[in-house]
């Protein structure tokens, strides 16, 4: 082999060391990068995990409050569901009680009507009765002063 050959394969063989040698750095430096890189991704999912539990929690604790928020609303809707129907039969039974009360009044008047018609035959009665009276007291009274009879301008 000559030296030329020589001086050629060491060239080739040190270009291909240089580029080997430089493909093994970056392939070194992409490589701590990329470890790096893995390193603060389990980082932040780890910090994600963490986070999702504490939100996982509130959301339980949410989910108990809706829940008795709508056991409560519930109760509520179902107490006024028998305050209503309660309420119904009282209006039931007023209007019953409102009828009757009309029918009394009714029945009030017409006694009322009977009681006037009495009054008022009782007032004719007692108008006779006044006129027989008058009548009773003139003719008492000429037996008792029999001399009105006699001389009757001496009133």
């Amino acid at each position: 082999m000559s030296k030329s050959k020589i001086f050629i394969l060491v060239v080739i063989g040190s270009v291909a060391a240089y580029v080997m040698g430089s493909f093994m750095i970056n392939m070194g430096r992409d490589m701590s990068k990329m470890t790096n890189s893995v390193v603060q991704m389990t980082q932040d999912v780890h910090s994600m995990s963490i986070n999702m539990n504490a939100m996982a929690g509130d959301m339980l604790v949410m989910a108990k409050s809706m829940v008795d928020g709508q056991k409560k609303m519930g109760d509520d809707f179902s107490q006024v569901a028998k305050d209503m129907n309660t309420m119904t039969g009282s209006m039931k039974k007023m209007s019953v009680d409102m009828h009757h009360l009309g029918a009394y009044i009714k029945t009030m008047n017409a006694n009322i009507a009977v009681m006037n018609q009495s009054m008022a035959r009782m007032s004719g009665d007692m108008a006779t009765m006044n006129q027989s009276m008058g009548a009773m007291r003139y003719d008492i009274n000429k037996f008792t002063k029999p001399e009105n009879i006699m001389i009757p301008f001496m009133r």
